[in-house]
């Protein structure tokens, strides 16, 4: 019985008024730690500082916003040297591209004052720092309505009569500007919409525009590339320019005589208009021919060079003769071309002993032989005529008895075997060969 009384104290205590008391005091101490730590452990917040020109109508806990949505509060202001320094918070889970400015934006009907990020982040790009600091042109105070006012007030100054229409020329220029535009209303309004149509068609030719001022600006980047080049250009000019500047003299005597030609020209045109036009449909004609020989033509530039240089090496300064081979007669020589047109006319008893000679001679030698000249071989021997009767009068065998030099196709110079040399050359037919 008495452990169960001593067990039962402690609920007791909570039971008695005391215990209620610290009960609910316990409670309250909890929540305010519990409300504390919340608050302490809210969202993570950004600091920024904007120094303006002015902060009129700006206080602690004014407004801090993005595109007019609230994200944090100003915390100070203060001057700090000729402007007014502006600390602020937002919550960091709002983005604010690096290029931001601080805008105060005045009141409206509904609103106070406020500071305006802008602007919006686009989604890429860089963060503003935290703690970052806005100067200059990024912190922008708007225009207030006493600074209108006296902006008015000194229009109307210089306008009045103790500014421009002191001596009431204001007053002439508006008159004058009503006697002008009076009933010409139709025009100027004609004139409004044409430049609206100018306008809109330098509107529809924006990208041609655009295109002509980026290449207009690569131009002159060009140019500043190549800027050396340029001033070495105009340092030649202006030589040129001082040179031509000398002579301007001459170069005014040439002129006339230029003008003199001229019109010397122009009159032979004139007194010959007829002869003009005749030479050239002649000429016009010539020009046909030409095209259609086109191919001819151009076979003959195209040999021409060889068959000169083959001339060049063909000539034979020693003897003054070409030593090329005639081909007029074919694959034979002179000898053998007389002996077979005297074969070919005159009975075969009427041919001379040499023409038998010379067949017989060229057959052994292995030379090529007219149809002639294998008939009179077909005619040996003959009766009572010893061919060998007839001697050659050159000992050394380099002339034959039809007294042609020469020596073998070949190799130009040698004794065949019948004693005959051949010279295929001009020189050689002609009896000018070399020994």
């Amino acid at each position: 019985m008495s452990r169960h009384t001593n067990g039962s104290r402690p609920l007791a205590l909570f039971r008695s008024p005391l215990g209620i008391v610290l009960a609910a005091a316990v409670v309250v101490v909890l929540g305010t730690a519990i409300g504390l730590a919340a608050w302490r452990s809210g969202p993570p917040q950004r600091t920024l500082t904007a120094h303006f020109a002015a902060a009129v109508g700006i206080y602690p806990n004014s407004d801090v916003r993005i595109m007019g949505v609230k994200v944090g509060t100003i915390t100070r202001v203060h001057p700090e040297g000729s402007t007014v320094a502006v600390t602020m918070t937002y919550d960091a889970k709002y983005k604010v591209p690096a290029t931001a400015k601080a805008v105060i934006v005045p009141p409206s009907v509904v609103s106070d004052r406020y500071v305006q990020l802008t602007p919006g982040y686009s989604g890429h790009g860089a963060l503003l720092a935290d703690h970052a600091q806005l100067r200059g042109a990024r912190a922008v105070v708007p225009l207030e309505l006493d600074d209108v006012y006296k902006a008015l007030d000194n229009l109307n100054t210089a306008l009045g009569p103790d500014g421009a229409n002191k001596n009431g020329s204001l007053s002439n220029l508006v008159g004058n500007a009503r006697k002008n535009l009076q009933g010409n209303g139709k025009d100027l309004h004609q004139t409004l919409n044409d430049l609206a149509d100018a306008l809109d068609t330098l509107s529809d030719g924006r990208q041609d525009l655009f295109g002509t001022v980026v290449n207009l600006q690569k131009f002159t980047t060009a140019l500043a590339e190549s800027d050396d080049a340029v001033r070495q250009f105009n340092s030649q000019l202006a030589d040129v320019s001082e040179q031509l500047a000398g002579e301007r003299d001459d170069l005014a005597a040439a002129l006339r005589d230029l003008g003199v030609a001229l019109g010397q020209v122009s009159r032979f045109v004139k007194n010959n208009r007829q002869e003009l036009v005749n030479n050239v449909d002649a000429l016009t004609d010539i020009t046909g021919v030409l095209v259609k020989q086109q191919k001819s033509i151009m076979d003959i530039l195209d040999v021409a060079p060889t068959a000169l240089s083959n001339l060049n090496l063909a000539y034979n300064a020693r003897s003054g003769t070409l030593d090329v081979r005639d081909d007029v007669l074919g694959p034979y020589d002179a000898a053998s071309y007389v002996c077979s047109v005297v074969t070919h006319l005159v009975p075969a008893k009427q041919v001379p002993l040499a023409c038998f000679k010379l067949a017989t001679l060229l057959a052994k030698a292995g030379q090529p032989l007219t149809k002639e000249l294998k008939k009179l071989l077909s005619l040996l021997p003959l009766p009572g005529v010893d061919l060998g009767a007839i001697v050659d009068p050159d000992p050394d065998g380099t002339t034959g008895g039809t007294g042609r030099t020469g020596s073998k196709p070949e190799d130009g110079a040698g004794d065949t075997s019948g004693g005959v040399t051949s010279d295929p050359t001009l020189g050689g037919i002609l009896g000018g060969g070399a020994s």
